[in-house]
């Protein structure tokens, strides 16, 4: 059932302050944890300087799925309108 291209991500323990944290986050924009993290992760670029992060990459063949790599989109980010 698995396919060559389907592959389980990593996913790290959170700690329990950047659980509680990430849930209360996303009960304010009125998502799940899951969409709120990846929300989380495509403002990174709005807070940290997307070419140091690409200088020291290690892993230059994910370039196309990074978000350090890509234009953000602002309509993507409607949810924040609950919280901003």
């Amino acid at each position: 059932m698995n396919s060559a291209n389907s592959r389980r991500m990593y996913s790290p323990q959170l700690s329990d302050m950047a659980s509680i944290s990430v849930r209360r986050f996303a009960w304010a924009i009125g998502e799940k944890m899951p969409a709120t993290v990846d929300l989380m992760v495509k403002l990174l670029p709005t807070i940290v300087n997307s070419s140091k992060v690409c200088l020291l990459c290690q892993d230059k063949g994910k370039c196309q799925s990074c978000i350090f790599n890509k234009q953000i989109d602002p309509e993507e980010f409607t949810a924040l309108e609950a919280v901003i």
